[in-house]
């Protein structure tokens, strides 16, 4: 089993939610407003004047056979809307209860 947390522009809820139940990953958490900014490029997500734009988050936990569908979709999506941004990191799961 894996982790997988995913930042995006709030624009992407509905895509990313979808895409989720599409392949059967069910269970998730959902950070409505985190702010950051990009490593690559990309507008800052702060909720300012300034940059007003802003993040959310989901965490979720997949089995492993979902990661590279999972993450493949996603990329994809990125590349349709670079400057909205959108990652997604994967870890290991160890134990679970």
């Amino acid at each position: 089993m894996k982790s997988v947390l995913i930042t995006f522009d709030q624009a992407h809820y509905e895509r990313i939610t979808t895409l989720l139940d599409r392949l059967n990953c069910r269970g998730f958490t959902y950070l409505e407003r985190v702010q950051g900014r990009g490593s690559r490029g990309g507008d800052p997500h702060f909720g300012s004047h300034a940059w007003p734009g802003m993040c959310s988050a989901i965490l979720t936990m997949v089995d492993d056979d979902r990661v590279d569908p999972l993450l493949d979709t996603l990329h994809r999506i990125d590349t349709e809307t670079e400057q909205l941004g959108l990652r997604a990191f994967v870890w290991n799961v160890e134990r679970s209860i």
